[in-house]
């Protein structure tokens, strides 16, 4: 399959099983960086998957799909505000380094154009390098990163964010 393949949609109730399957895969890859465990049901935490899919308008959920098979997902925050949150992305292993990621960020960010955040961790070394590239593809210079605390748990490196407006000016 090819990334011309590649389709980016919102998600319907119905894509709702494939995308809690992708999101235990994302879970498990951030939790290198976090040190969150399973729930003893073998899940992962999962408000945010819940926020996405309940029907609030200030959140959108997008599946990424090569033909029939799902290869990764975006959830989008703060719709109904000035500043709009890439609150999750993921992007399965078999696909990443091949294009897909900055396809769908593209498109994603395209359909809510506006100011907009992205948050990862300085430890994992292919996000920092993805996101600052994103930024440059969609921002050029007109970007800035800065460092925040992780509510609530000062236990853990802050986040680094990532922000820029889109299209840019």
């Amino acid at each position: 399959m090819t990334s011309a393949e590649l389709n980016i949609r919102p998600a319907t109730p119905a894509d709702r099983p494939a995308v809690e399957r992708l999101w235990l895969l994302f879970r498990h890859d951030l939790s290198e960086f976090g040190g969150q465990l399973p729930n003893p049901d073998g899940t992962f935490r999962s408000e945010r998957l819940e926020a996405a899919f309940s029907g609030d308008v200030g959140w959108a959920p997008y599946l990424f799909g090569l033909g029939e098979r799902p290869v990764g997902f975006a959830f989008v925050r703060g719709l109904g505000g000035p500043t709009r949150v890439l609150n999750s992305f993921f992007v399965v292993r078999g696909v990443r380094r091949g294009g897909v990621g900055l396809r769908a960020v593209r498109e994603v960010v395209a359909r809510h154009p506006g100011e907009w955040e992205v948050a990862f961790q300085d430890a994992n070394a292919g996000a920092v390098r993805f996101w600052r590239r994103v930024a440059v593809e969609l921002a050029g210079d007109g970007w800035k990163e800065e460092r925040r605390p992780v509510p609530d748990r000062p236990d853990l490196a802050p986040d680094v964010w990532v922000s820029f407006r889109y299209p840019s000016p």
